[in-house]
């Protein structure tokens, strides 16, 4: 029962209400997901399994395999009460590592102090140990990818490439100081909206991928479900994008203005930049912010018409996740997936 509860725990209300309402099982795929993410980074080098356990035990939402088990509803081979699909479980175990393998190199990359509550794996031991512990995580699951076949070893392939064209687009747009001989990019709403698809949008992408190809759904049904699952990852992104400055501290459990600190400019910021006539924003986004800086900069946001329009744009993808579901008519989880689309912008207000 205590992994039953975990499980739960990785589900927004608004949809394991609907999950609940049709009698739909993820709970089992997501407890077995659990379990095999404990097998699958198991090594016989203490200090290795340490590591790679690290922020698997630190928690987290476990969002993309709720989608993969999410998704596995759409085809004939969707899991029941009495019987798990072991592919889905795998499926949504690889996604599972390898956006934690992206989240120890994301530490080093932004220098982060601290994940999930916890010192980050770089700050706790060094910038080349959470390197080599996230290479071992691709690892594990490239392992994992090549028991379920060519097809899904493809397709996390090309995941992985978009991830990482979106993260140097990141380092190329990013107020810091770049190396030398890294051409910078101008932070414009088409080069933000091109980072989030790689680095966010295309693993939940996969994942929605994953789960209607290997629950036996057919070719359109399987496109249908990876445009709902980019959409779906775009909105999230926003949304978190829009909590950075909108929410508290205490509401979100986030610092509010991080990525102003790191010099990324997201939606809301592009947004407020271009009504910003006194020139106010942008003279405090050219320099390194202070607490005091910082606290003007959210103020001046706050106020804008920002985070208005951010959540109007966030809310078109969630339309558009909702019309890719079209195409599977009145499936009961069509519900808990339109209720989870809905619920990105919800989340904001």
């Amino acid at each position: 029962m205590a992994g039953r509860a975990v499980a739960r725990l990785a589900i927004p209300e608004p949809v394991l209400e609907g999950l609940e309402a049709h009698g739909l099982p993820v709970s089992g795929t997501l407890d077995a997901v659990e379990a095999k993410l404990s097998t699958q980074v198991t090594s016989s080098h203490a200090f290795v399994d340490e590591l790679a356990r690290y922020l698997i035990d630190a928690g987290g939402k476990r969002f993309r395999p709720l989608l993969v088990a999410l998704t596995g509803h759409l085809g004939p081979d969707a899991p029941t009460v009495e019987r798990t699909n072991e592919a889905l479980v795998d499926a949504a175990t690889i996604v599972e590592l390898v956006h934690l393998a992206t989240l120890y190199h994301d530490d080093v990359i932004d220098e982060a102090a601290a994940r999930r509550g916890t010192p980050s794996a770089n700050s706790r031991w060094d910038n080349t140990v959470a390197i080599l512990t996230g290479d071992y995580l691709f690892a594990r699951a490239s392992e994992l990818s090549a028991d379920l076949g060519v097809e899904v070893t493809r397709i996390m392939s090309r995941t992985l490439a978009r991830l990482c064209e979106g993260q140097i687009a990141e380092v190329q747009g990013s107020d810091g100081a770049l190396p030398p001989d890294v051409p910078r990019l101008e932070p414009t709403l088409e080069h933000y909206l091109r980072v989030v698809s790689g680095k966010t949008a295309s693993l939940i992408e996969t994942s929605c991928r994953y789960g209607a190809l290997l629950s036996g759904v057919e070719a359109e049904g399987v496109e249908a479900a990876a445009t709902y699952g980019w959409n779906v990852g775009m909105a999230f992104q926003l949304s978190d994008d829009i909590l950075d400055i909108a929410s508290d501290h205490e509401d979100s459990g986030k610092t509010p203005g991080t990525d102003l600190r790191e010099g990324v400019r997201t939606l809301p910021v592009l947004y407020a930049l271009t009504s910003d006539r006194s020139g106010e924003l942008q003279r405090l986004l050219d320099g390194d912010l202070d607490d005091t800086e910082l606290a003007r900069a959210l103020e001046l946001l706050r106020g804008s018409d920002a985070l208005e329009r951010a959540r109007e744009h966030a809310g078109s993808y969630v339309a558009a996740a909702v019309t890719a579901l079209e195409v599977f008519g009145d499936a009961p989880v069509v519900t808990a997936l339109t209720r989870l689309a809905e619920y990105a912008v919800d989340r904001v207000g």
